[in-house]
């Protein structure tokens, strides 16, 4: 098995010759390593929701969050910030049951401009309340099947939800970082 060193050298390689001719690109992340930002905590069904949703949003040029704490005590599933600021929770739901155990999703307005929620197509989508927007995830990529309301934060809690994801993105790019180059660690 190659060393850590010569995967992140072969990773480097490999995203210079897919950036050849333009800007260079800079490795932060190996893709060689096991994804350090999957907690074990997900079913492989949600995490298919995640990825399609998550391909949709960037599509959407919205930066992505999986499972940020929130200053309620709750964890969004997926937040994202879209390139005018606006601020949305998707909520994950694999299956009715796992919509029908949790009814906490109301409390999550409080920290968003618009909420959602996102499933598989072989859940049935009449479950999910007409006043929240609606996301169909395939793992490969997802539609939006219904826009959610706008419900705008006000000023101050816009800051702290920004705060909070600003912070979280950037202590989780740094602790990848070092999961991925340990020797380098004190």
């Amino acid at each position: 098995m190659p060393s850590l060193a010569s995967q992140i050298a072969e990773d480097w390689l490999f995203c210079n010759r897919l950036g050849a001719g333009k800007e260079k690109i800079m490795t932060i992340l190996t893709i060689s390593v096991k994804n350090t930002l999957i907690d074990g905590r997900q079913s492989e069904r949600a995490l298919m929701i995640r990825r399609g949703t998550q391909l949709l949003l960037d599509q959407m040029r919205h930066a992505v969050l999986p499972e940020l704490s929130l200053a309620s005590g709750r964890r969004a599933d997926l937040i994202s910030v879209s390139d005018k600021g606006e601020i949305w929770i998707t909520e994950i739901k694999s299956s009715i049951e796992d919509f029908r155990v949790d009814r906490k999703w109301p409390d999550y307005r409080q920290h968003c401009d618009r909420l959602f929620f996102a499933t598989l197509p072989d859940v049935p989508q009449e479950i999910f309340p007409q006043e929240c927007g609606l996301i169909v995830s395939d793992g490969y990529g997802a539609h939006l099947l219904r826009d959610a309301p706008e419900h705008r934060l006000a000023p101050a809690t816009r800051k702290s939800v920004m705060l909070a994801f600003s912070r979280a993105a950037a202590q989780r790019l740094m602790r990848a970082e070092w999961d991925a180059a340990p020797q380098f660690l004190p």
